[in-house]
């Protein structure tokens, strides 16, 4: 099965209505942390993605078991043996900040800017506007042995690039001994101010992306 024809099952049983309330709580609780998109902004679709991948791959509707776990439990009937290990699979999703290194036919290379992991991504697409050096978060999804992107990506402008980089190091090196810093905060404060230099084109990109300036979760 393909990884366009997993991702279409799994979303089909865990959009059903019955488990809307769930969707519905994801949703909230999603935006709430890394602004809410509207119809009109740029972002929208790959936003929307997000909040989808979010939903299927991290979130946990009985504070538990992750959706994806739900639906090898109580929705993957009719799979073969294969295709459950592929759904398993997936659950080892990664979604990170990373540093594109490199660009090469059919294949990205990215390191991961908190960490430094390495990861070759499968990409036979040419990622829009991609290139050595652009700072995105993205969600990287195995199957059959390659890594391959999902649809939902934030992009970050070329010109903060070395600020986002000095913030992942002074918040590594202020991480407690033997922890890491937290992710997934830095990603929705970088997503949050990403939304906002969507909004307000008249402000200067440094002053949206202050990482002095008082942070917290505003509206955007």
């Amino acid at each position: 099965m393909t990884l366009a024809d997993l991702h279409d099952r799994l979303l089909a049983w865990a959009g059903a209505e019955v488990r809307q309330p769930w969707l519905l709580e994801a949703r909230r609780a999603w935006f709430a942390r890394v602004g809410e998109p509207h119809d009109e902004d740029k972002s929208y679709e790959l936003r929307m993605n997000g909040l989808l991948d979010h939903y299927l791959y991290d979130y946990r509707p009985d504070g538990t078991e992750r959706t994806i776990d739900l639906f090898l439990r109580d929705g993957a009937e009719g799979l073969t043996t294969d295709e459950r290990a592929q759904v398993r699979e997936l659950g080892r999703s990664r979604r990170a900040l990373f540093d594109v290194r490199r660009i090469r036919p059919g294949v990205v290379e990215l390191d991961e800017v908190l960490g430094g992991a390495r990861h070759e991504v499968l990409e036979r697409r040419a990622v829009v506007a991609l290139a050595k050096g652009d700072i995105l978060e993205a969600r990287l999804l195995p199957h059959e042995g390659t890594l391959q992107f999902s649809s939902s990506f934030v992009y970050h402008p070329r010109e903060v690039r070395r600020a986002i980089l000095k913030e992942a190091r002074r918040l590594t090196e202020a991480a407690p001994p033997g922890q890491g810093p937290d992710a997934d905060e830095f990603m929705a404060q970088l997503s949050r101010m990403a939304l906002r230099l969507e909004r307000y084109r008249n402000v200067r990109v440094e002053s949206i992306y202050d990482f002095d300036a008082p942070q917290g979760r505003p509206a955007v």
